[in-house]
């Protein structure tokens, strides 16, 4: 998300995720090595060795969170939380808005933590980070395979080892449902919000309501997006559902619908928000600073909308699914 990156362990303003027809193209993350119980990967579970650097007002960032509070790993991972505003130098750390310094180092940017990483790191300066300090390196920069991570790797320290958001038997097809909602949902709302041109916009607005339309079918014949049983994949399309209505809707364009005019969708979203330990890390707060302060590009004037009012705690009826 920030808009900015590292040259040569440099930091730039530059920032190169668009093509030459506009439309927004997601640069890859670079750091995907593994943490397994046993240390076979060369990363070892264990606890108090790894901390975790997150947004709370970014989705990819608040899935590991999620992941986190959900497993109980409050006190085997430890945590910071960026400013919800993008500095000119990207992440800063702060502690405005319940935002943390930075626990380890005290350094004022995320840039700082890659370059303690690698040096002369070039590319995106981007959250989460999960940072192992025993060896002081990144050990990955992926939501996808930290969440994987968090679920199973370190049950010997979770305070919920029961839990299973990725059992074996339906990996495959958890694995197909992120696949299926990560273009047109999770990466969609970014790409109708910086497309640059209106041919760009309006194939990425138009496959995001219609992957939208698709799961709110989906949503209407079954509890969750695989079955009956609660998932990774829940999660993953939960955080770009927090955040539709409160920043998308108005900042990124996605105006066609709004989630609560999704009676499926918009039902499911407060069921996940009512989970046991997932309140507590979804700010609303720090999802308008960062998406209407944090983004001059796309509200030159910083000003900070004061709704909508959305009631997530409202009841939800998905208990009568399955």
């Amino acid at each position: 998300m920030a808009l900015g990156r590292l040259i040569d362990g440099k930091w730039t303003k530059e920032w190169t995720e668009r093509d030459d027809s506009g439309q927004f193209k997601r640069m890859p993350t670079h750091f995907h090595r593994w943490i397994t119980a046993d240390g076979s990967s060369g990363f070892k579970a264990e606890s108090g060795r790894y901390h975790l650097y997150v947004s709370l007002g970014c989705p990819w960032a608040h899935r590991t969170v999620l992941l986190r509070s959900l497993k109980g790993l409050q006190d085997a991972i430890g945590l910071s939380i960026v400013d919800p505003v993008i500095s000119d130098q990207g992440w800063q750390f702060s502690e405005r808005f319940g935002s943390s310094p930075d626990r380890l180092y005290g350094v004022n940017y995320l840039w700082q933590i890659y370059g303690k990483a690698k040096a002369d790191y070039s590319g995106r300066v981007t959250v989460p980070v999960l940072w192992d300090q025993q060896t002081q390196t990144i050990v990955n920069n992926e939501s996808r395979q930290i969440i994987q991570m968090f679920n199973a790797e370190f049950n010997a320290f979770a305070a919920f080892p029961e839990r299973d958001f990725y059992p074996e038997v339906l990996r495959p097809e958890i694995d197909r449902a992120m696949d299926a909602i990560y273009q047109p949902i999770n990466n969609g709302v970014y790409r109708s919000g910086f497309a640059a041109t209106q041919a760009a916009y309006i194939e990425a607005v138009t496959e995001l309501f219609q992957a939208l339309d698709h799961w709110e079918t989906v949503l209407g014949q079954q509890r969750y997006l695989v079955g009956d049983q609660l998932t990774l994949a829940d999660w993953c399309l939960f955080t770009t559902l927090f955040r539709f209505d409160l920043a998308y809707h108005g900042l990124f364009k996605t105006n066609l619908k709004r989630l609560i005019d999704y009676p499926n969708l918009w039902d499911y979203c407060r069921e996940l928000y009512q989970q046991p330990g997932v309140s507590e890390w979804c700010s609303i707060e720090h999802v308008k600073q960062l998406y209407y302060a944090g983004l001059p590009e796309l509200n030159p004037s910083g000003i900070v909308p004061v709704g909508p009012d959305i009631d997530y705690g409202a009841p939800h009826s998905r208990d009568c699914m399955g």
